[in-house]
């Protein structure tokens, strides 16, 4: 599998045309083919998203002021995917579409939504339709597209129906397909490994983190607390999703963490994880 890193993970060094080159200088160097950007870091994002990512520990920083065109050409690293929302894809298919080719990937994901009832089944079922009808349009334009999930999917709708089944039961393979993230998943108490078992070929990309404990935890107790970890650092079984993931035929496999990082630098994360996926790659 390709290996890349999620853009979320860059905001805090990649501030400046000179940051932001070294940064990507330093992804290439440890060895990842490259990066999966996010459409509101690419360009100026309102002070409303900014402080929106930022309270949800995802600090998008100012890299949407840059060349990511001349900085990705220079670096010489590929781009995954492009990240989106659906609401802009809704309005905006062309604008999407043809900044998705311009970046050499024929690949957009949504990475879910906001402000939104996962736990209303006709909602869900309204959001696989729209899924639907927007991945229909890309498809037109040879382009791809993929649901993202978080852990809200794990909502049930009704009992023993969750929100994730409404969405592959119902959207159309043709033209809806997924990034499935374990952490996520793992994180709300799911069994990720039987998830991306039943999502089979339509797992498209994986979003990879570990989860474990960095030794600390809330004052008085000796209860440790659970975060995002460098990969091989954590409690996941890696290496069972791994092979679950292949079997699947996933093809590009991308580092996510926001937050918890170790020195709380990013850079440094990305290279420890580098080495867990050297060996897998």
């Amino acid at each position: 599998m390709k290996t890349y890193v999620q853009q979320i993970m860059l905001g805090t060094v990649t501030g400046s045309p000179a940051k932001a080159a070294e940064t990507l200088k330093q992804i290439r160097t440890a060895g990842y083919d490259g990066v999966e950007l996010n459409r509101f870091m690419i360009h100026p994002s309102s002070m409303m998203v900014r402080m929106m990512t930022r309270a949800a520990g995802m600090p998008t920083g100012n890299g949407g002021k840059l060349d990511w065109h001349a900085l990705l050409k220079k670096s010489g690293l590929e781009v995954a995917s492009l990240h989106t929302d659906l609401g802009s894809l809704e309005r905006e298919p062309e604008a999407v579409i043809g900044e998705a080719e311009s970046f050499g990937t024929d690949t957009v994901v949504i990475t879910g939504m906001y402000r939104f009832d996962y736990g209303n089944e006709s909602a869900v079922q309204e959001l696989a339709c729209r899924l639907n009808r927007a991945g229909e349009k890309l498809k037109g334009a040879g382009i791809s597209l993929l649901y993202h999930n978080h852990n809200v999917e794990l909502l049930q709708v009704r009992p023993g129906v969750r929100a994730y089944e409404i969405l592959i039961g119902e959207t159309d393979e043709a033209a809806v397909n997924f990034e499935f993230d374990s952490y996520w998943f793992t994180d709300g108490g799911a069994d990720a490994k039987a998830w991306m078992k039943r999502l089979g070929s339509r797992m498209k990309l994986w979003h990879i983190n570990d989860r474990g404990s960095r030794q600390s935890g809330p004052a008085m107790t000796p209860i440790l607390a659970a975060d995002s970890m460098e990969l091989g650092t954590g409690n996941m079984d890696l290496d069972g999703l791994w092979e679950i993931a292949a079997e699947n035929g996933v093809e590009k496999v991308v580092l996510e963490s926001h937050k918890n990082w170790i020195d709380k630098d990013p850079v440094k994360s990305m290279r420890l994880s580098a080495k867990w996926l050297k060996e897998k790659a």
